[in-house]
Parts: structure tokens; sequence; C-alpha cells
């Protein structure tokens, strides 16, 4: 399947996408000279105010998004550099690898497993070293809600080939549990609330389209996504308060260890 991130789409919502990568930033401890890994990095840009906020001598930014990497030659140089690849993958090559910091902003909620994945990330943290996670936690809410209940009736269950995806974060106190189980002495888990004012309820929809439908959309021919869109608007709005501007609250976790 080809990549179906839309970086103007993603970034119709710019300033709010980015302020939890800041929030989690903050949470993390320059690493001058260190080496840096940034999962799931996007655009890059991002990974830009990083590089430069750890001092580090070296940082690697991974994306599986041709789409999304294709802009961040323009943020690349100075020990900053990207690189296509999967999470699961890199997980598996680079483990052992020292990093000083391994980051990951709104990215993890992709994989599944994290019982798994987790531990084989924090092997690739050098001693001393830094995990810092970004994952969105509204998987109970209506906008996420209705869309996994729209893709599982006919006809986009046919159109998905009874794909269903799965939801893999976990409760803050699991990650805390597993940060002490992997060694980080020092560790900050906690379940932020992110309130996003939008222009109106219909602004939901557009937001939700540029994360967590792609999913859906990678998976069908446009016309049938364009049905499932309108299938979706239609059930989604009537569970949301008309008014203006629409308050969109966000949950999302936000952890860091240090070994």
């Amino acid at each position: 399947m080809t990549s179906v991130w839309n970086p103007e789409q993603y970034e119709k919502f710019r300033d709010e996408r980015s302020a939890p990568f800041f929030d989690l930033m903050a949470l993390v401890q320059p690493v001058p000279g260190g080496r840096v890994v940034d999962l799931g990095c996007g655009t890059g840009e991002l990974t830009r105010a990083l590089h430069e906020y750890t001092g580090a001598a070296e940082t690697v930014g991974v994306d599986n998004s041709e789409t999304m990497l294709a802009k961040s030659e323009a943020f690349a140089g100075n020990g900053l550099r990207f690189e296509l690849g999967e999470v699961e993958n890199w997980a598996s090559d680079r483990s052992g690898e020292g990093f000083d910091l391994l980051f990951s902003n709104a990215a993890l909620q992709w994989v599944n497993g994290h019982a798994e994945l987790f531990p084989r990330l924090m092997r690739a943290v050098a001693p001393g070293g830094q995990v810092a996670v970004q994952m969105p936690a509204n998987n109970d809410h209506p906008s996420h809600m209705t869309a996994h209940r729209v893709a599982g009736q006919e006809p986009f269950r046919t159109y998905l080939g009874g794909y269903v995806r799965s939801w893999p974060v976990m409760p803050p106190e699991w990650y805390a549990e597993l940060l002490d189980r992997e060694g980080f002495a020092e560790q900050s888990v906690r379940l932020q609330v992110y309130g996003h004012r939008l222009a109106s309820r219909e602004g939901v929809v557009e937001w939700v389209r540029g994360t967590l439908l792609t999913d859906c959309e990678k998976r069908m021919r446009p016309e049938q996504y364009a049905e499932f869109l309108e299938a979706y608007r239609a059930e989604l709005m009537p569970l949301l308060e008309e008014r203006e501007p629409y308050f969109y609250a966000f949950k999302r976790v936000l952890l860091w260890g240090r070994r």
C-alpha cells in the first residue's frame, strides 16, 4: 500500500498538533554531543527544533511516509538526517546502538504490540539515556469510536477487506510500570487533555482526516473513501454539540524516563 499521509491536510491544525511535541520536548534534558533518534518524524520541521534543543551531534529522523519525508530535506544538515523506515524494523535492527535520546511524538499509536515493542525500543537507549514518547489516547471520543463503528459496517467492511484496526495504547500507569521494569529510575508519565477550539464541529472531521482516517483511506479506492467520509460525517455530527467554536477535547499520554 502506498502512503496517503498528506502534509497539507495534517498541517491544517499545525499549531494544535505541535503543542504536545513541545510539551514532550520540555521533559527532555539536553544531550550535548550525543545521539538522538526521532521515530515518526513527519516532515522533519519539529525534528530540527529537537536537534537544536538537545545539542546532539547526530540526530536521525525516521518515518514511513515518502510524502512526509519529501519535505524533510529543507531541515537536514549540521548533524540532522532523515531516513525512510518502519518503527517495527528499526526497533529490531538498531537494538543496542546506544542512543542518548529515543524520541517519538504521535507515532507509536500506529504500532501494535506495545508489550513487545517498547522493550525492544528501550534496548537502543544507552546507559544514562532518555526515552520520551507522546501518543494520542482519544480512542473513547465519539470522533474515534464513530470511525471504528462505521468502518465495521457494510459496504465499508467489504471495502476494507475485513480489516479492523486495534488500539494498542495502554493506560498511563502501564507505561510507568514498564519504565520501572526496564531500568528507567527517573520518570514522568501523565495523561493530558488538550483543548482545541475548532471553528465548528465540522473541524473534527478535518482533524481526523489528517490522522486517524488515513488508515481507512489507504485501503479504499478514492470513490469508496468519499462514500465512507459521507457516512462518517452523517453519523458523527449528531453526537457533537453544535456550537462555534467547537471545543475538541483530546487526550494524550506523555511519558519520559532516564536510565
